[in-house]
């Protein structure tokens, strides 16, 4: 997790193993365009299953879109706490939402191996981060909106959730959180122009 604040704000960057855990979900699934905003695909790719007889006698993949949409909504509501619990082997706290409680079963051990090589590597991308000072962005971009504006940051905080996206790109969700391409900071310019507006309209 990366950490930077000043007088009165704070931006925070991080990755989210049960956020990982649902991409993984939704693209095993072959949910494409499920969930708002309708993310791009994961990276490395996650090979598509077919879940038809899986989720027949449930309410079919429909239902399954549905519900894994729901969960998806309830974990970017929650983050950084993991609602609802993930409790293999009876995800007893999906049982409202039994096609994706199949779908969980069946395929959460990978999901989870998946989910670790992902942080492991996010871990490695933080060091490197520290190392080349490229977090330092955060901070320019909050100094040159108040040399704009001419006076002190509001109070504000944003999170912005880091995920392994084969896109470099981010999506604000109001009021004060980011989900983001896990290499777009490597891209300055191309991150600025996520973050600056956001920062913007906050301090």
């Amino acid at each position: 997790m990366h950490d930077t604040g000043g007088q009165g704000w704070r931006i925070t960057m991080d990755t989210s193993r049960p956020m990982l855990i649902a991409l993984y979900v939704r693209d095993v699934a072959g949910l494409d365009g499920a969930g708002t905003p309708a993310l791009c695909h994961a990276a490395p790719k996650v090979r598509h299953a077919d879940h038809t007889h899986l989720t027949a006698e449930v309410g079919g993949v429909h239902a399954l879109k549905t519900e894994w949409e729901a969960w998806w909504e309830q974990l970017i509501k929650a983050h950084p706490v993991p609602v609802p619990e993930l409790t293999p082997p009876g995800f007893n706290d999906f049982g409202n939402s039994p096609a994706l409680q199949r779908v969980l079963q069946a395929h959460f051990g990978a999901a989870l191996g998946w989910a670790r090589d992902r942080i492991d590597e996010y871990a490695e991308l933080e060091a490197e981060r520290v190392a080349s000072g490229a977090t330092l962005v955060l901070g320019d971009i909050v100094e040159d909106r108040l040399l704009e504006v001419g006076r002190g940051s509001r109070d504000f905080s944003l999170t912005i959730i880091e995920l392994p996206l084969n896109e470099p790109r981010a999506w604000y969700l109001e009021p004060d959180k980011m989900i983001m391409s896990h290499k777009l900071l490597s891209q300055p310019d191309v991150f600025r122009s996520y973050v600056q507006p956001v920062v913007d309209m906050l301090a």
